[in-house]
């Protein structure tokens, strides 16, 4: 299980406003801010971004959100490519996971490779 998950961001300000555009739809929002680190999430903050503070070099982060249907998928896209992100993988089934699974895969402002998914039929 999940409890939480965060990433050192390059620019906070910048990957802040990609996070509030692409988790709304999504039913996530900004619940805490403490100016150096943002917390996400629809009941408690399961998901952080924070100032880049430790660490050198890249490696690429993976973290996939649970969209309740298939159209919250396509508007988390839609909201991501209206935040500037690089589409990884245009919103679709992806069968070789398993027959139901719908999702989208974009870059973040700081490389992340970011998913949403859902798991159900339609």
């Amino acid at each position: 299980m999940l409890d939480h998950v965060g990433f050192q961001c390059r620019d906070l300000a910048a990957s802040a406003a990609f996070y509030d555009a692409v988790l709304a739809p999504l039913g996530g929002s900004r619940l805490m801010d403490f100016k150096v680190a943002i917390g996400y999430g629809t009941d408690h903050p399961d998901f952080w971004i924070g100032e880049l503070n430790e660490g050198e070099g890249f490696v690429e982060a993976h973290i996939a959100f649970t969209a309740v249907d298939r159209a919250a998928v396509d508007a988390f896209h839609r909201a991501a490519v209206a935040a500037g992100a690089e589409v990884l993988h245009e919103p679709r089934l992806h069968p070789e996971y398993h027959e139901h699974y719908y999702g989208v895969f974009v870059r973040d402002p700081d490389g992340n490779n970011v998913e949403a998914v859902c798991h159900r039929p339609e």
